[in-house]
């Protein structure tokens, strides 16, 4: 990385240019948000965010605090409830949504339950599912970002939480989930990463600025692929990063953590 931006802002900047004008995407609050403010505020005025609370189509005026702030529904097109956003997604009408987790593996499964072998007892226990099995099974296409280190990119999760593309090929669809849809994009503080077509195993797209193959390997728990053609992740412009520094997170809520 140059000192120019952080690994954090790199990430939030690249999150924003994968969503399109006009498309519809659930999102929650952190990075994920700040990347879905950015790209409403540059590239896709015409994005529609919506919040699980049953915010949909604010235009944010801060960074909200929770799914619930009553930023998320500034200037909104309607004021629902989470009943609402779950069945717009039902419908097949979202485009993307965000998530997260403590473990991703190579079928980009999420785990956000527990640590450990034994349900009852774990190491630790994580917040849960809330809507995230919800929507990753829903939404078209799940974006992802995250830190990348072997703690969370793991073999196998100890638990799964949210279905990615479970065990490879046709298990998405066997479980009854829509077909075509599943994990899109992970953005991590190292590279781009998406999916096979064929194998449905994560793949390497592009490395951020100065991060070997080495680097990547070491800080990955299972076998990556590599897209044939690997790119270097372009950096943010200093037009993109004066919005996101001076109207998405001024106060460095999400930047500060970097």
């Amino acid at each position: 990385m140059t000192d120019q931006y952080s690994s954090i802002e790199l990430m939030i900047c690249t999150a924003a240019g994968m969503l399109e004008d006009g498309a519809i995407v659930v999102v929650g609050t952190g990075a994920p948000c700040a990347a879905a403010m950015l790209a409403q505020l540059t590239t896709a005025p015409d994005l529609t965010l919506m919040f699980e609370a049953g915010g949909v189509g604010p235009r944010l005026p801060r960074m909200p605090i929770s799914v619930g702030d009553s930023r998320t529904f500034y200037q909104g097109v309607m004021a629902t409830s989470m009943t609402d956003v779950m069945e717009t997604c039902q419908r097949g009408m979202v485009d993307y949504t965000f998530l997260g987790g403590a473990q991703i593996d190579a079928y980009g499964n999420l785990n956000s339950t527990m640590i450990g072998d034994d349900y009852e007892h774990p190491r630790v226990r994580l917040p849960g599912s809330g809507g995230a099995s919800d929507l990753g099974s829903l939404c078209w296409r799940v974006l992802v970002i995250t830190p990348q280190d072997t703690r969370r990119f793991v073999e196998r999760l100890d638990f799964i939480t949210t279905p990615g593309f479970l065990t490879g090929p046709g298990a998405r669809e066997a479980a009854g989930l829509p077909p075509g849809s599943g994990p899109h994009k992970v953005v991590t503080n190292l590279a781009i990463l998406g999916f096979d077509e064929v194998s449905k195993r994560m793949q390497v797209e592009s490395l951020h600025p100065g991060v070997t193959l080495d680097e990547l390997r070491a800080s990955t728990g299972f076998e990556l692929l590599f897209k044939e053609g690997l790119d270097t992740t372009p950096p943010p412009t200093p037009d993109l990063l004066d919005t996101l520094r001076r109207e998405v997170d001024p106060h460095r809520y999400i930047l500060g953590r970097s």
